[in-house]
């Protein structure tokens, strides 16, 4: 029997394959190297035949290898895979999974991202992993100097200034030897500021000049960083139904714990992407902050919500609502009406 499904279990150096036919019998099992393993699918697999690996590391990459050759390819998520992974789990088991979870009907895939997006989105990881460096950096220098009885001011613009003071001054106790490697921290903070700004800068510009993203810029509490993240994920939205959707692969909607007929709904689920997720509630509490005395409709609906629920509460609302127009306007080719919001 032809081969119509085929799972693949990717890594570095291996790659275990599983093909079935029709009746879900496998038809090909096979264990092979990184530079044999696609030579080996365009054999002995068919171009009608659908191809699926886990969301992982490279996944991306072999589904643009694969779909170049012509073949139809499915991402499947990692925690829906492994219910499928039958006693003890190895790579060879791995591969018999992912062709049985794609076998399901109400299988939930993730869209191949383009090169393009997956560029945006290393800026995001890289600007985001900076700035973790840059607040472990000033935390370290104020808990050095508090160690000679400085006391660092609050917020990292004042520690800045703070930092050339206290070379100067001679006598607030700080040793030459101290002052040297204090220089030296200085300086490691102005590098990083200095790159966390050059990606900032390259990131705004992709805002400005990808067609998505500036369409998205016109929303309350989207700024470029948002925009672009927006842009570079969710890619032309389709591999969502609705913006509902979308909202919960971010986990802005509420966990659901429901039995015997009863609806018990808990707090935000945080699944998904918690780098995007926290630029729309932070982008959210910046525009529920500034609300009062405005008569738009959006603003009328927080401050309704505000009268009967806690402000956080409302900023994740509107967090969850702005990631549905965000959808709704990309797969939709439209553009952001403030009349329309919360009529």
């Amino acid at each position: 029997m032809a081969i119509i499904r085929v799972g693949v279990d990717i890594a570095k150096s291996v790659f275990h394959v599983h093909g079935v036919d029709r009746q879900g019998k496998c038809c090909w099992s096979g264990k092979y190297s990184r530079a044999k393993w696609v030579d080996q699918i365009r054999k002995k697999v068919p171009q009608e035949a659908e191809i699926a690996m886990e969301a992982c590391a490279s996944a991306h990459y072999w589904s643009r290898i694969l779909m170049r050759h012509g073949y139809m390819v499915k991402l499947i998520a990692p925690q829906f895979v492994k219910p499928y992974v039958k006693s003890n789990k190895n790579d060879a088991a791995d591969a018999a999974a992912i062709a049985e979870a794609m076998s399901r009907p109400h299988m939930r895939y993730v869209a191949v991202k383009s090169v393009d997006q997956q560029d945006i989105q290393a800026l995001h990881r890289v600007r985001e992993e900076l700035v973790k460096q840059r607040t472990a950096k000033a935390n370290q220098i104020r808990g050095l100097v508090g160690e000679y009885g400085i006391v660092a001011p609050i917020g990292i613009h004042t520690l800045r200034k703070a930092i050339p003071c206290w070379l100067e001054d001679a006598t607030n106790g700080l040793t030459n030897r101290f002052r040297l490697l204090l220089a030296g921290l200085q300086e490691d903070l102005i590098f990083i500021d200095k790159r966390v700004v050059s990606i900032t800068t390259e990131i705004e510009q992709h805002a400005v000049s990808d067609p998505v993203a500036n369409k998205l810029l016109a929303l309350r509490g989207i700024g470029p960083l948002s925009a672009s993240a927006l842009a570079g994920i969710i890619g032309d939205g389709k591999q969502f139904r609705r913006g509902r959707d979308f909202a919960a692969s971010l986990g802005l909607t509420p966990r659901q714990h429901s039995t015997g007929g009863k609806d018990r709904l808990l707090g935000i689920s945080k699944r998904g992407d918690s780098y995007l997720r926290k630029l729309l509630v932070h982008g959210a509490r910046s525009v529920v902050r500034h609300t009062q005395n405005k008569e738009d409709n959006l603003s009328h609906w927080i401050n309704e919500l505000k009268k009967r629920k806690h402000v956080n509460i409302a900023t994740v609302a509107l967090a969850n609502k702005t990631a549905r127009i965000a959808w709704a306007i990309i797969t939709g080719d439209g553009h952001y009406d403030d009349k329309r919001v919360a009529a």
